[in-house]
């Protein structure tokens, strides 16, 4: 279905300035208190988050890893984590919209001017969201790109098509990933509502259902010489790029897992029956099932760990961004991706398993916390992340730089 979705950016408050990083926590917990309340309904009816997505811009989350040098708060990447992980257990399709939105802001702070900096910096202030087009059908590779740039009279012209595009349905800016006449990566700034945009909802994945993951057409649309931001710069030296997008997509992946945990309890707790040859009165009695949620818990701390402590390589390499904090930040946040990757389809699958046949009646809607995992899961293969592990510590291989690490 083809839409307009013009932004209603001017109509929106102004966002509200987040002062601290437990503000920012606080913030991000009452919020899901309130959007895990509808997820279920908003996954089965497939209803697109545009309220929510808007009481998120309000609060000023959207807004924490803007640099203190343009009036932001730059917490931490421990927490923003943590506050990625605290939307996707309420609603992992609100927790992943924000995820290039972020992303959009680092490779702005690494590649982008000091014009640019302050213009968009001062957009993300004030609430507006940021959406990518960047994946493509069709190429070699995700690496690969058919999309265009090219100069005009007055500035640049975009032309091509773009799948997956996460958010962009709710964006009041998209960042367009197009090569230009040197084939070098460029993302260029553009208002959703400019001439020769085309946004469809087709998205029809069997996760992460209402992202907003469609595709976006760009028919000769304008691009003024000052959105132009160089991305391949950000690949011709170390940078956080890579590291900083990754931890966020972990972040998704423990808030899925934590969300199916929490049902996991909840439905062995209340609604399960203990095995027949268990010889106990209640499921929550049952040292099989005792021992598997004691499992899924540990794990679940695992990677809650290695996702801060991955949080803190990525702002030591923000800092002093060398080639060896680079690499420390990358491995690090592979890990995490890893053990998040495996706890995230671990406890979606045990969640069944624990809580028994009746736990698959389609008007609980359980189910979502696997097909969101798996869905999402997809984006990165791990068996990379090990490859690039192992081949670093072996044979002293430097992980490649891209944004998928």
């Amino acid at each position: 279905m083809k839409t307009s979705y013009a932004s209603e950016a001017s109509a929106r408050p102004r966002a509200s300035r987040i002062r601290s990083e437990a503000e920012a926590l606080k913030i991000a917990r009452n919020l899901a208190a309130d959007f895990a309340a509808t997820a279920s309904e908003r996954d089965s009816n497939r209803c697109l988050p545009f309220k929510e997505l808007d009481r998120l811009s309000d609060s000023g989350l959207l807004a924490i890893t803007v640099p203190r040098k343009f009036g932001g708060l730059q917490v931490s990447n421990a927490v923003l984590a943590e506050v990625t992980a605290i939307l996707s257990e309420a609603d992992s399709s609100i927790g992943q919209i924000p995820q290039n939105h972020f992303y959009i802001l680092e490779a702005l702070r690494t590649d982008g001017n000091e014009d640019q900096q302050c213009t968009f910096f001062m957009e993300a202030l004030a609430g507006r969201r940021f959406a990518n087009a960047l994946s493509e059908r069709g190429t070699k590779s995700v690496s690969h790109y058919n999309t265009r740039i090219r100069r005009d009279e007055n500035g640049y012209r975009l032309n091509g098509t773009k799948y997956y595009s996460t958010g962009v349905i709710f964006a009041d800016w998209i960042a367009v990933f197009a090569l230009n006449e040197k084939k070098q990566l460029t993302m260029s700034f553009v208002p959703k509502g400019e001439e020769g945009i085309a946004i469809y909802d087709d998205w029809d994945g069997f996760g992460q259902r209402t992202t907003g993951s469609g595709t976006t057409v760009f028919d000769n649309v304008f691009v003024e010489p000052s959105r132009v931001v160089p991305h391949y710069r950000g690949f011709e030296r170390p940078s956080t790029i890579g590291s900083v997008g990754q931890i966020i997509q972990a972040a998704i992946d423990l808030g899925i897992a934590r969300a199916a945990f929490a049902d996991v309890v909840e439905f062995v707790r209340h609604k399960a029956r203990p095995w027949i040859d268990s010889g106990v009165e209640r499921a929550s009695q049952d040292p099989l099932t005792i021992v598997r949620s004691g499992q899924l818990a540990i794990r679940l701390e695992a990677a809650t760990a290695l996702l801060e402590h991955a949080g803190r390589k990525v702002d030591v390499a923000q800092t002093v961004p060398s080639q060896e904090n680079v690499v420390d930040a990358s491995l690090a946040v592979a890990a995490a991706k890893v053990m998040t990757t495996e706890i995230a389809i671990e406890a979606a699958d045990t969640l069944f398993e624990l809580a028994g046949t009746s736990a698959v009646k389609a008007e609980l809607n359980l189910d979502r916390h696997w097909r969101n995992a798996r869905t999402h899961t997809l984006h990165d293969p791990v068996r990379w992340k090990y490859h690039a592990v192992g081949n670093y510590h072996l044979n002293g291989v430097i992980p490649p730089r891209n944004g998928s690490l």
